[in-house]
């Protein structure tokens, strides 16, 4: 059976924040413009890139813009700045080189990142894929800011000669890298090689190469190419910038990174001669390399996979003598961003001196970075001190979002860096991530509708925490893993019955359920692989869902046996494939409708269908041709039924929905400068009409409340 209607969706104003969490992605690379003040970019792997923001004192996100059909921006290879005009900036954007993934493309703007332009690339760029910190690959002349070079993965050396707005391949180029390589990785002019207006004629270029040689050099504005002599080979460049004073300063890794390294080099090229000039050898490389404005010979290098903990070398003398400028745990304040007091510096890829004040300087990492404002303090032997620097940038994957009928405002699993308690949405939460177990991955949280302070978490425990199970009967304030799990029971999906009591852990493998929180599990005889959701209201009701396979199992007698049936859609069962991009996403899934027992929805990716007998029937409703997300929240005043929230397509216009008759009608509530590329995850509040939760593809957590 289907309800069919079409008409335009309305609009509803809301308001956008992004829940605090600080960082939690990789920011891999930092590019200050070498003369403006305070302007400074930075990229991430797969969540967009940001602007500082002087004035707030934080960085602002740029392509928060971006639609779904180009989700593949939020991937951003490399940046580059116009030294004659710091208003001009472009971007390198494209997040996989893999035959899925669409090419890549250079945004290009003329106003300091608040507006692009848009130059579609006949290649792909690898945004999240290896040597993704590397860089730069893309630079301005400064000697002719209408040309540009832009080094590619597997599709050579590229020049525009008008501003990004075309581009040509360098055929004189061939070096592509090694088969471990990531193409071409940095781009460099000379410009004392050239004359305002003329263009430079001499420019380096550094290829992922551990093979052969590695860096190239043309003196005739790019109509030739040679190895620069006796330059280092046998490892793999990962970052090349230049002094003032003309020389070269290149790191060099075991591989292009982000993998652990076993091997790593400093080396300088000056006046025609090398100079190795690494300050420690071991079995770890370095990442990342930056010269002081004004000072050539005052260099900060970085390393990668340096045990105990990463390192950042100075050097006052050309790289004579070195000193340390982390001295351990008591040289940082997390104050900023509480979580990563316990998450070790990581991914150390970009390391920046400010050109414009010596003092500052910033280092990126898998969780963000941090910053000094007294790097010079090092050379009198005083401690320098490093605070987290990632204000502003939000670069979490939600996985799965949890908003209480009772109790704190949201509760979030993320990826890599587990999840929080929100108890305040515009601050980072004081205590950190989750502990007591402490995971990477939380891929499921749910609570009991009717005990709200009792809530689950599964996922993936980190370190020598134990188990990928824990709970709290306290709304959040403190955890505890179970005393026991199924064997090799790990992520997967928690249902919580509505009273609390009884838990049912979905798993690759089968389910399990226990009702005496974790001390014993049982097995429940359902497929592998099917999700197992609770009732909102009946306690001791379950729902699994094979969506392909026209199969609902239903129990009520709180998991401990299921019954089978079949069931048709309108339209005929979804097939797998198709445009559904991430698994871990919102649709193609069961849910139970809040304060109704056994009213179903079925949020597959191609429609929605709701069931009012305990999944006996379905009917299709209408407006929805593509979903990915789905779920519900307060009810709107004077309204029964609860608000409902979809992240697609609903009569043909893409966006995030608020429904509050049932699916009878939808309204937009985001707009086009609020896309984020791709939403996994959205939860409605259960205690605030209006207020929803979006959990994105690498731009954090938002909520959202009307204007």
């Amino acid at each position: 059976m289907s309800l069919a209607a079409s008409q335009t969706p309305k609009s509803v104003p809301y308001n956008w924040k992004n829940v605090q969490m600080v960082g939690a992605g990789f920011v891999d690379g930092i590019v200050f413009h070498p003369t403006a003040k305070d302007v400074r970019y930075a990229r991430t792997d797969m969540g967009g890139a940001y602007r500082w923001d002087a004035g707030r004192r934080r960085w602002a996100p740029i392509l928060d813009w971006v639609p779904f059909n180009d989700l593949n921006f939020m991937g951003v290879e490399s940046i580059a700045v116009d030294p004659a005009n710091p208003r001009n900036v472009y971007l390198a954007c494209g997040t996989y080189t893999n035959s899925g993934t669409p090419n890549g493309a250079i945004l290009r703007s003329r106003d300091g990142g608040r507006t692009f332009s848009t130059t579609r690339v006949p290649f792909k760029f690898g945004g999240n894929e290896n040597g993704r910190g590397n860089g730069e690959r893309m630079t301005v002349d400064p000697n002719d800011p209408r040309r540009l070079l832009l080094g590619t993965r597997h599709d050579g050396l590229w020049r525009s000669d008008d501003g990004a707005v075309t581009w040509h391949r360098l055929e004189s180029f061939t070096p592509l890298g090694g088969p471990r390589g990531a193409g071409v990785v940095v781009t460099l002019f000379d410009p004392n090689s050239g004359s305002r207006g003329k263009g430079s004629r001499t420019a380096y270029v550094a290829v992922s190469n551990a093979t052969g040689p590695n860096l190239f050099v043309t003196t005739d504005d790019g109509a030739t190419w040679a190895p620069v002599p006796n330059a280092p080979t046998g490892l793999y460049p990962t970052h090349m910038v230049r002094g003032g004073d003309g020389a070269l300063w290149l790191t060099y890794g075991s591989n292009p990174g982000p993998q652990g390294m076993t091997d790593g080099a400093v080396w300088k090229y000056k006046g025609g001669a090398w100079s190795d000039v690494t300050p420690e050898k071991g079995r770890f490389g370095y990442g990342a390399v930056s010269v002081q404005m004004g000072r050539p010979d005052t260099v900060i290098v970085s390393t990668f996979f340096h045990p105990p903990h990463e390192q950042i070398f100075r050097t006052t003398d050309g790289g004579k003598s070195w000193r340390p400028t982390i001295g351990g745990k008591e040289t940082f304040d997390y104050s900023k961003a509480p979580y990563i007091s316990r998450t070790g510096i990581h991914w150390l890829f970009d390391i920046e001196i400010n050109p414009r004040n010596p003092d500052h300087a910033i280092f990126t990492t898998g969780y963000g970075g941090h910053e000094t404002f007294n790097l010079t303090d090092a050379d009198r032997g005083k401690p320098v001190i490093w605070h987290a620097m990632a204000t502003g940038i939000e670069e979490s994957v939600g996985l799965e979002l949890l908003s209480p009928t009772q109790g704190v405002p949201l509760v979030t699993a993320i990826g890599d860096y587990g999840g929080f308690v929100h108890r305040d949405l515009d601050k980072p939460a004081p205590e950190g991530n989750f502990t007591n177990p402490h995971f990477g991955n939380t891929t499921g949280v749910a609570a009991g509708d009717l005990a709200p302070l009792t809530i689950v978490r599964v996922g993936s425990a980190s370190g020598g925490n134990r188990g990928n199970i824990g709970y709290s009967i306290d709304g959040g304030k403190s955890w505890n893993p179970t005393k026991s799990a199924p064997t090799g029971a790990r992520e997967g999906h928690i249902a919580v019955s509505a009273d609390g009591k009884t838990w049912v852990w979905s798993l690759r493998n089968g389910a399990f359920r226990t009702s005496d929180r974790g001390d014993t599990w049982a097995p429940v005889a359902l497929p592998a692989g099917l999700r197992v959701i609770a009732d909102h209201v009946d306690s001791s009701r379950f729902y699994a869902l094979d969506l392909f396979g026209g199969k609902l199992f239903t129990s009520s007698d709180g998991g401990a046996t299921f019954v089978e049936k079949s069931f048709t859609l309108a339209g005929g069962l979804p097939r797998r494939g198709g445009d559904r991009m991430d698994a871990r996403a919102g649709q193609d899934q069961l849910y139970a409708t809040p304060g109704r027992t056994g009213d179903l929805w079925i949020a597959a990716f191609d429609g929605l269908h709701h069931s009012v007998d305990g999944g006996t029937t379905f009917m299709r409703m209408g407006h929805i041709r593509e979903l990915h997300a789905f779920g519900f929240g307060k009810a709107a005043p004077h309204s029964k039924l609860p608000a409902m929230y979809v992240v697609g397509s609903v009569d043909g216009r893409r966006g995030i929905f608020r429904s509050d008759d049932g699916a009878a009608s939808w309204a937009r509530i985001n707009d086009d400068d609020h896309q984020w590329g791709l939403v996994l995850q959205i939860a409605g509040d259960p205690k605030r009409y209006g207020r929803v939760y979006v959990g994105t593809h690498g731009r954090g957590v938002f909520y959202g409340d009307p204007r």
